[in-house]
């Protein structure tokens, strides 16, 4: 299943394009023309699409920009439509617009879904959305990191079931060896800080502050510092309330109101005024007695000790001292030291947490020594597979003697204690295993392999990676290619393979050709055609679909040079009847 496809490309003030739309396949598009008539223009466009490099020599003469618009639908769903959303731009019905300007003084501006983005966020959906095989622009597999990535999924589930265990195992790693990390690098810290609560802790459980004791120490060591002055006062207001026994004649505050309240009560069944008024001078009465007797009471309890308000003076020193340092008040103290202790308890149980969490990391490590083992082996055995069927398939592309390998190795890490041990070695290792996978190229006999970036010649390179992508088809997620002078050096039957691959890719996904060959043109489900006109610009109207006649013109100028050839055309009718069948 196609997740997306590009559905066509405005191009405008690039090159030798004026004004032109592609409108492209979803299976197999070939653009074919004149040499010079802006085909390569094509590749440029959407080179510009995917975040390539700005250049202002790429601006038609006279026009102030260029400008390169693509239109794509997707699965909502898909990495590049997520990718998409998070920046802000818009998916409007499942269609995505992305758009590239660059000016003639060489600034460059993108445009995704109606967002403006950096260009970088292009570079980004490209690697999910277009693999570019040319002579120049080179994409998608000829990174080591998308080759892994393809190499496991053409491998299945003999990958895919260690390989999701591993990934588990793995991040469980990280997480224990992220705390333990910190557990280890600030153990002098915490040793500090569990020194320091301790000593705090022993200093408050020495001098046991009680709740709320500062205030009430407070109020004794006041009420101690003024006990003559209190004791004074008591009893001169005893004697004024209830009469000073060495004062017979004295005349005090209770006499005086029960004389009143006896006045009242002589006469009050006269008026009931003065009856509620004598009922409430004998409240007065009963009230004054009880302060006298509290008054008496006080006076003779009052401690004026020395030594009970040195005592208390010393304590309350003692519970500042410990709010100084620990509180706002003793019951913040209090408070404190119950924290602290459950603090320290947990910092004096680290050294059995990292026993414990030691103990897990070792285990998983073994763990993944296995699982590493596993995938490696699974990869070796899938790699031999796909080396054998890309071999196979450039014998086919005129690459007889050419040969492709996997070399899948491992880098010994540095420090073993920082690897996993793989085969007896200490290795570095990654959310993905222990493999480094790369593609290798002998295009001869005798030649050394080398990347198949660095082993292929220009025109070599794209049948190599069509042979990889073919191979491939359906494990690597990318769903559109495009291919520029994937034909190049080779023609007769071997162009005809080139044509019948190419079809086969576009099975699962869309493919783009730009091509010289009829045999290759033959096997496209869409045939455009790039013409100049007599000014040597490509307008709107120079980019057009070929269908029936004036398809076999196209293929007959291809294969003769001569559009109205009888025989040509007679050769370009049997060549689109020969790929239909052969599809």
């Amino acid at each position: 299943m196609v997740v997306s496809v590009l559905e066509e490309m405005r191009i405008r003030s690039l090159g030798v394009i004026e004004d032109a739309v592609v409108e492209l396949s979803p299976g197999f598009t070939a653009v074919t023309g004149e040499t010079g008539a802006g085909k390569t223009m094509v590749v440029t466009s959407l080179g510009l699409l995917l975040g390539g490099r700005a250049d202002p020599a790429l601006v038609r003469i006279g026009a102030k920009q260029a400008l390169v618009e693509g239109r794509l639908t997707m699965d909502p769903e898909a990495r590049a439509a997520v990718r998409a959303e998070e920046a802000g731009a818009e998916l409007d019905g499942g269609e995505l617009l992305i758009s590239r300007t660059v000016s003639a003084e060489g600034r460059s501006r993108a445009h995704v879904g109606g967002r403006t983005v950096p260009v970088g966020l292009l570079g980004e959906l490209a690697d999910d959305l277009v693999a570019v095989h040319g002579q120049t622009d080179q994409q998608g597999l000829l990174r080591p990191a998308r080759q892994r990535e393809a190499l496991d999924r053409y491998a299945g589930d003999a990958v895919a079931v260690p390989l999701a265990k591993y990934g588990h195992a793995y991040r469980r790693l990280r997480e224990i060896s992220a705390e333990l990390d910190e557990l280890t690098t600030r153990a002098r810290e915490r040793a500090q800080e569990a020194d320091l609560l301790r000593f705090g802790i022993e200093e408050v459980s020495a001098a046991e502050p009680l709740p709320g004791e500062d205030a009430e120490l407070s109020a004794e060591a006041e009420r101690l510092g003024h006990a003559e002055a209190l004791a004074s006062a008591a009893t001169i207001a005893h004697a004024a309330l209830a009469g000073n026994p060495e004062d017979p004649e004295g005349v005090d505050a209770t006499t005086l109101v029960a004389g009143a309240q006896r006045a009242l009560d002589a006469v009050s069944g006269h008026d009931p005024v003065l009856s509620a008024l004598g009922a409430r001078l004998g409240e007065i009465g009963i009230l004054l007695g009880d302060v006298a007797g509290e008054l008496a009471g006080y006076a003779d309890n009052l401690d004026a000790d020395p030594l009970r308000l040195a005592a208390v003076e010393e304590r309350r020193s003692v519970l500042a001292h410990l709010v100084r340092k620990y509180g706002e008040d003793i019951d913040s103290v209090v408070a404190w030291a119950a924290q602290s202790a459950a603090r320290l308890a947990e910092l004096e149980g680290d050294d059995d947490r990292i026993a414990e969490l030691t103990a897990e990391r070792d285990a998983l490590r073994a763990e993944l020594s296995g699982l590493a083992q596993a995938l490696t082996d699974a990869r070796e055995e899938a790699a031999d597979r796909f080396a054998a069927a890309v071999t196979a398939e450039l014998a086919e592309l005129a690459m007889p003697h050419a040969r492709v390998t996997v070399a899948i190795g491992q880098t010994e890490a540095a420090d073993p204690a920082a690897g996993v041990d793989v085969g007896g070695r200490a290795v570095v290792y990654g959310p993905n295993g222990v493999d480094e996978v790369e593609l290798l190229l002998a295009p001869h006999p005798g030649s050394p392999a080398r990347p198949i970036a660095k082993g292929a010649s220009g025109g070599e390179l794209s049948r190599v990676m069509l042979a990889v992508e073919v191979v491939f088809a359906g494990s690597d997620p990318v769903p559109t290619y495009l291919f520029d002078e994937v034909d190049a050096g080779v023609g007769g039957k071997a162009a005809v393979e080139v044509g019948r691959r190419l079809a086969r890719l576009a099975r699962t996904a869309q493919v783009i050709v730009v091509t010289h060959l009829p045999q290759v043109a033959a096997f496209a489900d869409r045939q455009l055609l790039v013409e100049k006109t007599n000014d040597g610009s490509v307008t709107r109207s120079g980019v057009t679909v070929l269908e029936g006649e004036a398809r076999v013109r196209e293929l007959s100028r291809m294969l003769a040079g001569l559009e109205d050839s009888e025989l040509g055309r007679a050769h370009a009718e049997e060549l689109l009847a020969a790929a239909k069948a052969a599809r």
